[in-house]
Formats: C-alpha cells, sequence, structure tokens
C-alpha cells in the first residue's frame, strides 16, 4: 500500500508540473496571438483588395503575360503552410488534410509541394511526396521580405517550365477557437470565376502601358497573396495552440482531483487497517 501511495503521489507531482508548463504556454501563445490577430487583421483588407483589383484587370484583358497563360495541366505544386512546431491542436493536421486531398484529386501527372514549416515538411518526407522546396525557421513575426523570397522561387520555377499550376493551402482565421484551413490557386493568376463576387465594370486605364504594368503588379500578387497567408497562418496557429493548452490544462487539474481522491481513500484505507490491527493485538492479549 505504501507503494502504491509513493507512485501516485509521484503521478500528481509529475501531472503538476505538466501543468505549470501548459499553463505558462497558454500565456505565452495568448499574448503572440494578439500580435499576430492584429497582423492578419491589417493586412486582410489589402490581402482581399489586391487580389479584387488583379482579378479586374486581368477580366479587363491583360497584356500575353507569362504569369497569366494556363498550361497544359501535366506538373502541379501545392504551397503548405504549417508550423515549426506541435502542440497546436488540430492546427497542422487539418491543413495537410485539406492540402492532401486537393493533390489527391487533382489529375496532374506529377504532383510537389514546396513546404512552409517543419511540420509540413516532415509530413511529405514521410509518405514520399516530393519536395520542391522548403522554408523552415520564419519564426513568430513573418515579414514581408521572406514571403517575397518564398514567391520569388516560386515564380522562377513556373517561368522555367518547371511546373504548370500552382496553388496555395493555408489556414484562414476567424477567432482563437475558429480557423478554416483554405485552397486557392495561386499560378496562373485567373480572372474571376462566375458568381465570384468581383466588380468587373471598372475600367482601367493603363500607364505607361499594360504590359509594364502587369509586370509589376502580378508578381506583387504572388506575393502578398503569400504574405496574407503567412500571417493568418501564424494567428491561427497561436490561436489553436492557446486552446490546446487551455484545454490540456483542465484536462490536468480534472485529472489531479481524481489522483487526489484516490490518493485520500488509499490513505484512509491504510489507517483504518491499521486500527484494526491495533484492535486486534490489544484483544488478543487479554
Amino acid at each position: 500500500m505504501a507503494g502504491g501511495l509513493q507512485d501516485l503521489r509521484r503521478r500528481i507531482r509529475s501531472v503538476q508540473n505538466t501543468q505549470q508548463i501548459t499553463r505558462a504556454m497558454k500565456l505565452v501563445a495568448g499574448a503572440k496571438l494578439r500580435r499576430a490577430e492584429e497582423r492578419a487583421r491589417a493586412s486582410r483588407q489589402y490581402f482581399n483588395e489586391i487580389r479584387a483589383v488583379t482579378a479586374r484587370a486581368v477580366f479587363r484583358g491583360g497584356p500575353n503575360h507569362p504569369l497569366l497563360e494556363a498550361r497544359s495541366l501535366e506538373k502541379m505544386a501545392m504551397v503548405v503552410i504549417t508550423s515549426d512546431r506541435g502542440l497546436a491542436g488540430p492546427y497542422n493536421a487539418n491543413v495537410l488534410r485539406r492540402a492532401t486531398a486537393e493533390i489527391r484529386e487533382s489529375e496532374a501527372k506529377q504532383k510537389s509541394v514546396y513546404a512552409v514549416g517543419r511540420k509540413g515538411r516532415d509530413y511529405f518526407r514521410y509518405r514520399h511526396v516530393p519536395i520542391a522546396e522548403e522554408f523552415v525557421g520564419l519564426g513568430d513575426d513573418p515579414s514581408y521580405r521572406q514571403a517575397k523570397a518564398i514567391a520569388d522561387v516560386i515564380i522562377a520555377q513556373y517561368l522555367a517550365g518547371e511546373v504548370d499550376a500552382v496553388y496555395l493551402a493555408y489556414t484562414e482565421y476567424h477567432n482563437a477557437m475558429a480557423q478554416e484551413p483554405r485552397a486557392i490557386r495561386l499560378l496562373p493568376v485567373q480572372a474571376p470565376e462566375e458568381g465570384e463576387n468581383v466588380r468587373t465594370d471598372m475600367g482601367y486605364v493603363f500607364e505607361p502601358d499594360p504590359r509594364e504594368v502587369f509586370e509589376d503588379l502580378l508578381p506583387r500578387y504572388v506575393e502578398m497573396l503569400i504574405f496574407g497567408a503567412l500571417l493568418e497562418s501564424k494567428a491561427s496557429e497561436q490561436g489553436a495552440r492557446m486552446t490546446a493548452m487551455d484545454n490540456a490544462s483542465k484536462n490536468a487539474d480534472e485529472l489531479i482531483r481524481r489522483m487526489i481522491l484516490l490518493r485520500n481513500r488509499l490513505r484512509q484505507a491504510a489507517i483504518t487497517r491499521e486500527i484494526a490491527e491495533l484492535v486486534g493485538g490489544a484483544e488478543a492479549l487479554k
């Protein structure tokens, strides 16, 4: 019985130590979430507007630009944004599941991945999915420069004919409790689809000429989509981690209460047994 009580006390201390860690991680994630949420929401309007402006300009009849050229789909790639670390609840699993479904449904003969984040890289490497490029260690505050570096690699490989279409899988942030994995087409840049809520009746005057405008607009469009996706994903990661650590702390608290109750019962049983042995001994001496 003594050994059982000692083991139970060790388990209680171990769970209490784990609970301290999860509470600290929740506080850290909450502090990071506030900044990530502000950045994501501040960029969302520009993120949506540049998509709309580019779609309208393409719809109005852009020049014959390589980033607009629709090719026969032989080789496709998926940019998958995940985290570098775990302990973020279902965050990574959800976006990886969405990306995997999109890759599986594609009719392309060759499929590859641009892995942004260690979790995505390790996931696809374990499943032997070709990784075209990997981008890890971006930190908790991704910058536009990092997004541009990713976009430059993708655009260069697309222009070189190494890939015919590029899609982007990321997690859209709603709040700390709700994040939605999404997949959109990155390249070739497409005009608004039927039913999409984008005004196309707005005329444009291109200065100095359409080709020079599109030479600057289309790469910036790709860079901004990736940057916006990075910010949305980072806010989603911190929100999911904060929620996961809060749930873990609550579960640890419930487990501690149960083990304390069990410990008290074992201790009471031991005391009762000792009293019974003393009474029995006293009776035997009479």
